[in-house]
C-alpha cells in the first residue's frame, strides 16, 4: 500500500472513530467524555494509538467530571 493510501485509512479510521464516539457519548449523556476522548485521541495520536488515547481520555473525563459534581454537590450542602 502506498503512503498516501496508509493516510487515506488513517484519516478515514479517525474520522470514524470520532463520530462514533460522538454519537455514543450524546446517547450516554457522559459528562467529560468527549473531552477527554479529543484530548485523549490527539495524545495518542502522537504514540500512533490514537483511538486507544480516545477511548482512555474518555473514561478518564467522564471520571474527572463525576468527582467534580461529587465535590459540588458536597461544597452546596
Amino acid at each position: 500500500m502506498c503512503s498516501f493510501g496508509r493516510i487515506q485509512l488513517k484519516k478515514t479510521m479517525l474520522g470514524t472513530a470520532i463520530f462514533s464516539m460522538m454519537l455514543v457519548s450524546s446517547f450516554a449523556q457522559a459528562e467529560g467524555c468527549l473531552k477527554g476522548a479529543v484530548a485523549g485521541g490527539v495524545v495518542g495520536h502522537l504514540k500512533h494509538h490514537a483511538v486507544l488515547g480516545a477511548v482512555a481520555g474518555c473514561a478518564i473525563g467522564h471520571h474527572l467530571a463525576a468527582q467534580a459534581k461529587k465535590q459540588q454537590v458536597a461544597t452546596a450542602k
